[in-house]
């Protein structure tokens, strides 16, 4: 059984595949100083808690925190007495990464390219809401050709309420329109349905610099889900996309 493993900066996602589907997968608390123990003992208590833990025999990593890269793999180490693949930009994936410099590209920009590449075969563009608000470009031959990064939505809910006096956090939800008849329904607007006109905008920019027909477009991320349904740009939500993407290496790197 594969346990994979994305590491965040907010969260650390894990999933079970057993070869023909997701068995679990589990949403944790990104905590950067705990140590390799920690997480470990973590881990084992709820690979018990579903009859598990003596049943991984592979592990994969992706990770946006470098500090969490080590205790990660000496915890695989210890705990499971496996050595865990952590995916990089050279790593073989599937696609090439063909940015100016693929060293400083994310592994998880990289695994969710993979991912829609080998879902879709095609041109693609890929929206992951989380702590930041990401767009990955994907030409029809497999090639990453960039990303734009642009900040989460949380954190503009959090820089809102820090830096203006007179403003609070509000619900990450929907206002009845657009136009706010209150201060909750304004900065709720401006969030929401801001955030869906930039997502809309730098598709719509993406789609037009890759020069490729039939671009398709993906969502994931944890946040994805506020705004799916105000828009029409989005082809396919795959909340799962990053170990989705993660599965798929591993079963070329297996083969190789």
């Amino acid at each position: 059984m594969l346990l994979a493993v994305d590491i965040g900066n907010t969260n650390i996602t894990l999933g079970l595949w057993d070869g023909r589907s997701w068995q679990l997968q589990w949403r944790l608390r990104t905590v950067p100083d705990k140590t390799s123990d920690e997480y470990g003992i973590y881990l084992k208590a709820l690979l018990r808690e579903v009859g598990a833990d003596q049943a991984i025999d592979r592990v994969i990593i992706s990770s946006v925190v470098p500090t969490l890269n080590r205790t990660f793999t000496a915890m695989c180490q210890t705990y499971l007495g496996l050595k865990a693949r952590l995916v990089q930009w050279d790593s073989d994936t599937g696609i090439v990464v063909a940015t100016a410099n693929p060293a400083e590209v994310g592994a998880d920009r990289i695994v969710n390219a993979a991912a829609a590449y080998h879902l879709y075969q095609g041109p693609a563009v890929v929206i992951d809401m989380g702590t930041a608000t990401t767009f990955d470009a994907i030409s029809g031959k497999g090639e990453l050709l960039g990303v734009a990064i642009a900040p989460g939505m949380q954190l503009a809910v959090e820089a809102l309420a820090s830096r203006a006096a007179q403003l609070s956090k509000v619900a990450l939800e929907a206002p009845p329109a657009a136009i706010g008849r209150t201060t909750i329904e304004a900065m709720q607007s401006g969030i929401i349905f801001g955030y869906v006109g930039l997502v809309e905008g730098l598709v719509q920019r993406m789609k037009e610099e890759i020069h490729e027909p039939n671009v398709r477009v993906f969502g994931t991320g944890g946040l994805i889900s506020l705004i799916a349904s105000h828009t029409r740009c989005i082809d396919q939500i795959e909340p799962w996309l990053t170990l989705i993407g993660l599965r798929l290496i591993d079963d070329r790197q297996a083969l190789g």
